[in-house]
């Protein structure tokens, strides 16, 4: 698999029937590895491990609602109290970061009302932060650590 621009991380991984499978520590199992889910385990890696976010926190690849949709987000983190703190999109190394991208996230947002966004395609990793009374987000160099 490809070198992403995270630090290194122990992963486990199998392998059956020709295909590899990485395990995934939240949702506890081993799922197929593709191009996005070796740079969702390793977001879901730096969530943990650097940024000390807390594993129960942390929710994968649900579905939700999005104007009568039914569409499925990669990464939340939830508040204590319930509420989303932040959402992030993982794209394949190979996918580009375009304005397609953040209308994506900023769709899934208006159902979730996230106060951070991430979107990352293990190579280029963007934050922001919703400015609601004013309508935009606000580019940040990285989210905030658990506090």
């Amino acid at each position: 698999m490809q070198k992403l621009n995270f630090p290194e991380y122990q992963f486990r991984f199998k392998s059956n029937e020709n295909k590899v499978a990485i395990f995934d520590r939240i949702r506890k199992k081993f799922v197929i590895l593709t191009p996005e889910e070796w740079v969702r385990q390793h977001t879901i890696h730096f969530l943990i491990e650097e940024k000390k976010y807390p594993q129960s926190l942390i929710n994968v690849e649900k579905l939700i609602k999005v104007n009568d949709l039914s569409k499925r987000y990669d990464i939340i983190v939830f508040n204590p109290d319930g509420s989303i703190f932040l959402i992030i999109e993982c794209k394949s190394h190979t996918v580009k970061i375009t304005q397609d991208v953040f209308d994506q996230i900023a769709r899934y947002n208006l159902a979730l009302d996230a106060e951070y966004l991430m979107i990352t395609n293990g190579m280029n990793h963007y934050y922001c932060q919703m400015n609601y009374t004013d309508k935009h987000y606000i580019f940040l160099k990285n989210i905030p650590d658990y506090k």
